[in-house]
């Protein structure tokens, strides 16, 4: 066994093991690989292991993996703060975009995927914490933006995503997830068809699972510190 092959099968418990003491089935929470500034080669080692959803959150270098790892038919996300002039790489390479804070970006997306890859599924990124350095739109105008993404063509809106300030304090975790989690709950409620709850990392995927995550974000705990170079 690999040490990739070792940490996925460890995050996988992990996910388990939170879904089973929250009361839910495991198998309604996807595991997304972040695998940004790792090589292809890396990515290839989580496949082999049966990994095959991936997070980038830099364009040009997950445009060049998702190109040269074509073949082994992954699902790629990306994560990462999204420039209104680098949409276009994203709309035609990615499978979903996870990071939409403003209109103009998923405009520009909708406009730029190609017909033949089918609706590029979308997450609004909301900043639940409120800090200042975080993408995301406010709490309170997540409703009306969700609306107008929703109608967009090419798009399928898919849920939220947040990255709340880091914290080791597992209550202070759950609170920006479950902010997240009411706000899901209530545009569910307004009639969009929302089936998305990304959020939770490394370090906090049990609180995260524990206040309804669909989808953990992990890549530490599955390829190590970040690689700098």
């Amino acid at each position: 066994m690999t040490p990739i092959s070792a940490n996925l099968q460890a995050v996988r418990a992990r996910i388990d093991a939170a879904a089973r003491a929250a009361g839910r089935n495991p198998d309604g929470i996807t595991l997304l690989a972040v695998s940004k500034t790792w090589p292809a080669d890396n990515v290839r080692a989580a496949a082999d292991a049966g990994q095959r959803a991936f997070g980038e959150n830099y364009v040009q270098e997950g445009v060049a993996k998702a190109n040269e790892l074509s073949a082994l038919g992954l699902e790629w996300h990306f994560i990462g703060p999204l420039q209104s002039n680098k949409t276009r790489p994203v709309a035609e390479a990615f499978d979903w975009v996870h990071s939409i804070d403003r209109l103009k970006i998923a405009e520009r997306l909708a406009e730029q995927r190609p017909a033949l890859r089918g609706p590029l599924n979308v997450c609004l990124q909301v900043n639940v914490s409120g800090e200042a350095t975080k993408s995301g739109c406010a709490p309170d105008e997540a409703a009306a933006l969700a609306v107008a993404i929703a109608a967009l063509p090419n798009l399928r809106l898919r849920g939220l995503m947040c990255i709340p300030e880091p914290t080791d304090d597992v209550a202070a975790q759950r609170r920006p997830f479950a902010e997240l989690r009411r706000l899901f709950e209530r545009l569910r409620g307004e009639g969009l068809a929302l089936d998305t709850l990304s959020m939770g990392m490394s370090h906090d995927i049990e609180a995260a699972i524990a206040e309804g995550a669909t989808m953990v974000r992990v890549g530490t705990a599955i390829f190590g510190e970040r690689n700098k170079s």
